[in-house]
This record gives structure tokens, C-alpha cells and sequence, in this order.
């Protein structure tokens, strides 16, 4: 059975599962790119015809090592081409490395070209033209630390392009990007709920054409008149032609309700490209579209969601015109959208807060390579501005403390500080989790923090998981203000000694991502030692609490050896080694923020000698071209994921973990051990570091008693090297 790798704008991974698990995909998995599945031919054909998210639709030929070019090109070679291109037809090939030995794109596109090209002239005699803008079949290829994965491109160019698009026309969002913010704000139910749609600065018209097509149950791969399978020489035109017939009945384009969706914008030519682009769509009875500024804007009857790209640095000129536009949004907003929903999709987190209303939710994604966020408001009175700091307890409604949702949850976390207080006192642990989700309705984590040098001085960092989707945000609501209603009192904390978050899934290094800069310090001890933690600035407050043994282990083997910490964040486990009596220390990290955080934690227990080395680089470069042997011993804690701009390269732990280890272990001295952590739940250890290191799996002894509802928390092992040859 085919397999297929689907590619999708960043941060949209989540949507595309969803709908390949319509579409009838098998071993379905959610990838940072997108996701992999297996299934029958349908599934791709169903996913260029339906996906409004999808980029591209690989079906993958082979996999194979190829550490040298003539190892890429003896693997391609491997493939029977003449199962998939035709006597006469034309292709092109894409190629991308990471890791590998063939940097040059170009010169890997060629190699594997001219495998094809001399297996089919050895075969049949004939060989195939390239045409790199519409060839019959395009061939993707994917190189990752040296494994090459070949694949036929079915979707041929990506499918953002839908042929709507009026020739010359620029846009700001790809249609596919244009989708995924609106399957994020809720349309799909609005529309099927009869509700209206308002882009008011709609630029050529991408967000309410989109939204007509989903309002309208149409495939967005109807108007697409070139895919990468038709020139495919196993293509299945009936099988194509019945799932089109399909698409053509679904949809109800002939029997929608005119002035539902509408879109307006300053500028007169956007308008006039918006039109044309709705018309090639075959929208244009539906969606409307008239030029006016924003300050004319007016509300459809009913109930609907409006939803706007507004510029935010490129369009328009200096920051405080930009403000006051979005000022401007916020008050038409207040002032004529009562009761509707709203999305303001923004690369600047600085103008959004401009618009003046409380975002129920807020989703990360990417506009190209710039980085962005998708506000989502309820426009109403329960979403003018809190008067309270952000970043800290929400208003207390007191009169959601006496109902049994509120009291049940204050029973559970009374329980819980009971027994785990009694043994934090009992093992002279200041900073632990009192509640982690233990009522699933109640989803929270609930962190104390103190010092045992000042035990009156306690703080509380309470970080709401984000509920999913199917969850409906009044009954999120709800217990998120039963929840607060009792907090203060069960805690025994005034209002402005608790913190709360909305903790959402992050990758990597997003877990670091600035959210204020207050630069607001508080001094909190463990295991004998002082650290500062910062409540107000990032999501992680500066020391990871589930990894307090570990720091312990790496404390206890410190002794006269030399310490390298890689990924290092705040120095915590740099602190333990040098309080365990390392010789030296050595600590690496890419954030200039973080080493001096963890500067002033060294500082804080006086270790600020001169044999304590801070080193801002990226770790994963900077362990390829340090001393062999160097280290007795090494703490490495990666990220789970990182694609961080200041990074020559991605990471992926469970994927690069053994490129990463084995590049590490080359660091350790003989006689000495390196301690891996990962807080990758799914982690599992790649059998071949064996042969490199005697490897420990220490992870259940490293999981402290307030984590022990979730025994995979964190993973942990330690690795000695075998003597070298």
C-alpha cells in the first residue's frame, strides 16, 4: 500500500490530520512539516481535490542511504521508472538536503535526473525531456543526514494555487494559509450555522473567497486545471474522474444565500483583483466586494466572524500609523460587531494588543518565513480589556466559588497540598507541582514556588492547557473561572502572587518565546541552592522542576570532573555541578538572555571564577568542532524540536538523536559519562548507540514524587563510552 507524505504551512499540521483521517488515510501520524499516512490511491487523489491545507502530496518510491553522490544516484536508479514515466513524457526534479554530503541542489536534482534519464535510455531506448514548470511528473527527493527518501510529486506544483488567481496579482496570504486561518476561527460551523463573513481590508480577495469555498462544501481543487498525477503513467483517470463528479454534487455554490460574505478595501485596484479572482472561482454571485476605507465598515444582519489580515509593517509606513490603525480595528469592532466572533491574523503581538479587546485564543503559525499569530475575540462586553497585569490571575468572580464544579476542584488541590506539602517540607523541596490536570475537566498545572531561606515567600505559576478544538470555548470558560474563583483562598496566596498562562503545544525552542519584558526576578531555592525564575517574561519560568533529581545525579557526579552543559537555558544543572565540586565548567547555549540568567545563578551561589565558562553558539554546530575529550562529564537536555532562525539547522530529537549523541560522546573523556535528558514523551533510544556507549535508561529513577502522575514526564539515560579504538 502506497505511502504518502503531505506537506502544510507551518502550524497547520493538526488541521491537515484532520482532514486526511476524513479522506480515509491509515497510519496517520502529525509531522512538524505536515503529516505521513499510507492508504489507497484515493487518499492522495482525495487530498489534491479536497485539502484546503495541504501544500504538496508526496507518494514516497524508495528510501536509502546516500552519503555520497554516487550513492544518491545508485539509488535512484533503484526505482523502476518505467512504472511511473511514459515514453513521451516530461520531468522535473526537486531537491533539498539537510546533513548530507550533497549540498548543492542543483547538482543533486542533476545526479538523480541523470539516473533516470540513463535506466530509461538503457531500457526502452528513449528518455524523458525536463520541463521544470508543468512536467508530467515531478520527482521530490528529501536528503537527511545522509538518507534519501525519492518520491512522485501527485500534486505537481502546491496547492495553494487554486487558478483563481488573476495573473500579476501579489497576495499576502497563499489561499492554503487563507484556509487554515479560517478553519481556525470556527468558520466552517459559522457558515453552517447561517452566519455572515466580513474581511474589511480583504487586499485581492483570498480570505473571502476561501471562505465561500468552505461555506460551500466546493473542493478547492475544482478550479485547478494542472496535477502532478495526470501525466502519471499509473494515473487512474476513472478513479479521478468519479471523485471530481463527486465534488461537483457536494457542492452547493448554485443554492447559497447571497450577502453572506463580503469584502471591502481602500484600495480600488485590490477591489477590482478580488472581483476577477471570485469570477475564475465561480463565487462572484456570493461574494461581494465593495472599496471603502475601514471607517465605513459596516455590520450584515446577524450573527457571523469577521476576519482580517491587517499590514503590519510592509503595506504601510512607520509603527504609529500602523497603531492607530489598529486602533481603528478594534473600535469598529466594539462599536458595530457586538456579540460576533473575530480573527486578526498579525505578525506584530505588539499592534494586536492595540485593537484593545482580550484574545479567547491565540494560534501560532507562520505567514512565509515570518512569524505570526491568529487572535481570536469574542467581540463583547466579557472581552473589553481586564483592569489586572498581564500574566497574572485573571479576575476572580466570587460568585462561581459555591458551585460544585468550583468546589470539587477545590477539594482535589486542597488534597493534593496536604499530602505533597507535607512531603516537600519532609525532603526540603521549595519549588514543586501541586496539581497537574488530576480532574481532566480541570486541566491545569499548578506550580509553588518558594525559598527555604524566606518559606512566607511563596508564589504560585498556574499554566492552563489549552483545551482542543472540540471543546466548546463556553464550557473552556466556564471552568477556567470556577477554577479561578477559589485559587487565592485554597492557595493561601494573595491574587498578586499567582501567576497563570495558557500553555499551549509548543516545539522547541517556542517554549523560550519572549511574552513580556517586565525583567521581574524571584529568588527560589532547591536542593541547597539559589535560583532566580521569572514569572511575567516567557512560559517557562527558568528552572524545569521535573528534572530536580537529575540536576541532583549530575550534582553527585561533579566531583573534580570537567562539566559541559549543552542546551544549556538558565545554567540550573551548571549550578549543581559546580556545587558537586567540578573542576570546571562549561556552558553553551544560543540565547545571550539565557547564559546571563545563568551567569547571575553561578553568581548567586559564588561560583563566578574564572573556571566557569559561558559560550553563546549554536550547540548543535559548536559540539562538531570542539575538543575531543574535552569533558569527564556533559549534561545534554535538546529541545524536542527547534527550527529557531539563529540555527544553521533544524532539529528533531527523536530523529537527530543519534547524530547528536554520537557527535556529544566524541566529547567525553575516557572514564567519563554523558547524561542525556529529553522531555519527549515518545523518545525512544536508538539501538545502535550501543555499540558507541554502555547506555543506562534512568528515567523512572529520575522522576520526582510530584510528577509521578506522569511517569513520562521526561526521559533521562546515561551514556559511558566504550574505549575507543
Amino acid at each position: 500500500m502506497p505511502e504518502f507524505v503531505m506537506t502544510a504551512p507551518r502550524g497547520a499540521a493538526d488541521l491537515l490530520t484532520a482532514e486526511l483521517s476524513t479522506f480515509g488515510a491509515l497510519e496517520l501520524r502529525e509531522r512538524p512539516y505536515g503529516a505521513t499516512c499510507s492508504g489507497p490511491l484515493e487518499v492522495a487523489y482525495r487530498a489534491c481535490l479536497w485539502s484546503r491545507v495541504a501544500s504538496r502530496v508526496l507518494m514516497t518510491l524508495h528510501v536509502a542511504d546516500a552519503p555520497t553522490p554516487e550513492a544518491l544516484y545508485a539509488a535512484a536508479r533503484a526505482i523502476d521508472w518505467s512504472q511511473h514515466i511514459g515514453p513521451t513524457s516530461t520531468i522535473a526534479v526537486d531537491f533539498d538536503s539537510t546533513r548530507s554530503a550533497v549540498t548543492h541542489t542543483r547538482f543533486g536534482a542533476l545526479k538523480v535526473k541523470d539516473a533516470i534519464v540513463d535506466q530509461l535510455r538503457d531500457l526502452r531506448g528513449d528518455r524523458p525531456n525536463v520541463d521544470t514548470l508543468r512536467p508530467d511528473v515531478r520527482i521530490s527527493v528529501k536528503v537527511v543526514a545522509d538518507r534519501a527518501t525519492i518520491a512522485i510529486d501527485l500534486s505537481g506544483d502546491s496547492l495553494h494555487r487554486r487558478d483563481w488567481r488573476g495573473a500579476g496579482v501579489a497576495a499576502p496570504l497563499k489561499e492554503n494559509l487563507a484556509a487554515t486561518l479560517l478553519l481556525r476561527a470556527g468558520w466552517a460551523d459559522i457558515a453552517a450555522a447561517g452566519g455572515a463573513f466580513v474581511d474589511p481590508m480583504c487586499g485581492s480577495g483570498t480570505l473571502p473567497i476561501e471562505a465561500a469555498l468552505i461555506a460551500t462544501d466546493t473542493a478547492p481543487g475544482l478550479t485547478r486545471k494542472y496535477f502532478g498525477f495526470s501525466g502519471w503513467a499509473q494515473h487512474d483517470a476513472p478513479l479521478w474522474n468519479r471523485l471530481l463528479e463527486e465534488a461537483r454534487a457536494r457542492s452547493t455554490l448554485a443554492s447559497f444565500q447571497t450577502g453572506r460574505i463580503f469584502g471591502s478595501d481602500i484600495d480600488v485596484r485590490a477591489v477590482q483583483a478580488a472581483q476577477e479572482g471570485s469570477r475564475l472561482a465561480g463565487v462572484d454571485r456570493i461574494v461581494k466586494f465593495a472599496q471603502m476605507p475601514l471607517v465605513r465598515v459596516t455590520r450584515p444582519e446577524g450573527l457571523g466572524l469577521m476576519v482580517v489580515n491587517p499590514p503590519y509593517g510592509e503595506r504601510l509606513g512607520d509603527e504609529e500609523g500602523l497603531r492607530d490603525l489598529y486602533r481603528e480595528l478594534g473600535l469598529v469592532l466594539r462599536e458595530r460587531f457586538d456579540g460576533w466572533q473575530a480573527a486578526v491574523f498579525t505578525g506584530n503581538p505588539g499592534l494586536g494588543r492595540e485593537i484593545g479587546l482580550d484574545a479567547k485564543r491565540r494560534h501560532h503559525l507562520y505567514n512565509g518565513p515570518i512569524e505570526a499569530h491568529l487572535l481570536r475575540f469574542d467581540v463583547s462586553v466579557a472581552s473589553r480589556p481586564r483592569e489586572h497585569r498581564p500574566g497574572h490571575l485573571p479576575p476572580v468572580d466570587a460568585a462561581r466559588r459555591d458551585s460544585g464544579g468550583a468546589q470539587m476542584f477545590a477539594n482535589r488541590l486542597r488534597k493534593n497540598l496536604d499530602n505533597l506539602g507535607k512531603w516537600a517540607r519532609r525532603e526540603g523541596v521549595s519549588c514543586y507541582r501541586a496539581y497537574d490536570a488530576d480532574m481532566p475537566e480541570y486541566s491545569f498545572a499548578i506550580d509553588i514556588y518558594g525559598s527555604a531561606d524566606a518559606p512566607e515567600g511563596r508564589y504560585a505559576y498556574v499554566q492552563e492547557y489549552a483545551a482542543p478544538p472540540s471543546v466548546a470555548e463556553e464550557r473552556v470558560r466556564t471552568r477556567r473561572a470556577e477554577a479561578v474563583s477559589v485559587l487565592p483562598e485554597v492557595l493561601g496566596l494573595p491574587e498578586d502572587r499567582i501567576w497563570f498562562r495558557t500553555r499551549r503545544r509548543r516545539k522547541g525552542l517556542d517554549q523560550y518565546t519572549k511574552l513580556a519584558s517586565e525583567q521581574v526576578f524571584h529568588e527560589v531555592s532547591e536542593g541547597g541552592l539559589r535560583f532566580l525564575v521569572n514569572f511575567d517574561d516567557y512560559l517557562d519560568t527558568g528552572i524545569f522542576l521535573d528534572h530536580r533529581i537529575t540536576r541532583a545525579r549530575v550534582r553527585e557526579l561533579a566531583a573534580g570532573r570537567r562539566f559541559l552543559n549543552l542546551f544549556a537555558y538558565t545554567g540550573s544543572a551548571t549550578v549543581y555541578a559546580a556545587a558537586g565540586g567540578a573542576a570546571s565548567t562549561t556552558t553553551v547555549d544560543m540565547s545571550r538572555t539565557y547564559l546571563e540568567w545563568a551567569q547571575a545563578n553561578l553568581d548567586l551561589n559564588g561560583f563566578g571564577g574564572r573556571e566557569h565558562v559561558l559560550v553563546q553558539a549554536d550547540a548543535l554546530e559548536w559540539v562538531r568542532h570542539a575538543p575531543a575529550g574535552g569533558w569527564d562529564l556533559i549534561f545534554l537536555d535538546p529541545p524536542t524540536f527547534s527550527n529557531s532562525k539563529r540555527m544553521a539547522e533544524t532539529l528533531d530529537v527523536q530523529r537527530d538523536h543519534v547524530a547528536l549523541l554520537e557527535s556529544t560522546l566524541r566529547l567525553v573523556a575516557p572514564g567519563g559519562v554523558l547524561v542525556f535528558s529529553t522531555n519527549f514523551t515518545r523518545f525512544s533510544m536508538d539501538s545502535s548507540l550501543t555499540a558507541m556507549a554502555d547506555v543506562e535508561d534512568i528515567s523512572r529513577a529520575t522522576v520526582p514524587k510530584d510528577f509521578e502522575r506522569n511517569p513520562r514526564i521526561h526521559r533521562c539515560f546515561l551514556l559511558r563510552p566504550k574505549p575507543w579504538n
